[in-house]
């Protein structure tokens, strides 16, 4: 090392502790740790420190970014059946067939001011893909409902309620 920078040696630390990144930790096998974890972890592993701002930017040299998992409600393998079969079973309905249907929806919005944000490391258009995404239906903490509905040509007037969820009950109140 005779004749090398200190800015030669720093680049030659810093890339043995970024390679083993990969291989002490993973971001790719652990989505959910926070680039402080990663750089703690990687400290450990090496003994040498590294920022969790150079994890960061190494994550994102690599086609990792933080970002939100989807979240939806699981379903079950009966349900994909029976929403496949609902599907096959309407395919060749006519606009008036359709007409007196009404698709309705519920969504819930949290008002508390803790919104359990979660990130997680992925690579651009790897949004949907499984391991990216957090299967939940239940809310924690104070919130509102909205339900709505649309048919052909039209759509019900938007509801909130404080609340609960919309059952037969509610509905016709």
């Amino acid at each position: 090392m005779y004749g090398s920078t200190c800015a030669d040696m720093q680049v030659d630390v810093m890339g043995e502790c970024l390679s083993s990144i990969k291989h002490v930790v993973g971001a790719r096998r652990n989505r959910r740790q926070t680039a402080g974890e990663i750089a703690r972890h990687t400290t450990q592993a090496t003994g040498r420190p590294i920022s969790r701002f150079t994890v960061a930017r190494r994550l994102h040299g690599g086609g990792l970014f933080a970002r939100r998992p989807v979240r939806c409600v699981p379903l079950t393998p009966a349900h994909r059946r029976r929403r496949s079969l609902w599907c096959r079973e309407h395919r060749n309905w006519r606009d008036n067939e359709w007409g007196r249907v009404l698709f309705t929806d519920e969504s819930r919005f949290s008002l508390s001011s803790d919104s359990h944000r979660i990130l997680i490391w992925r690579e651009r258009g790897s949004r949907n893909h499984p391991s990216n995404i957090i299967e939940r239906d239940r809310y924690g903490g104070r919130g509102v409902l909205v339900w709505g509905g649309i048919m052909l040509g039209s759509r019900t007037d938007l509801h909130i309620f404080d609340a609960g969820s919309v059952n037969g009950t509610r509905y016709c109140n």
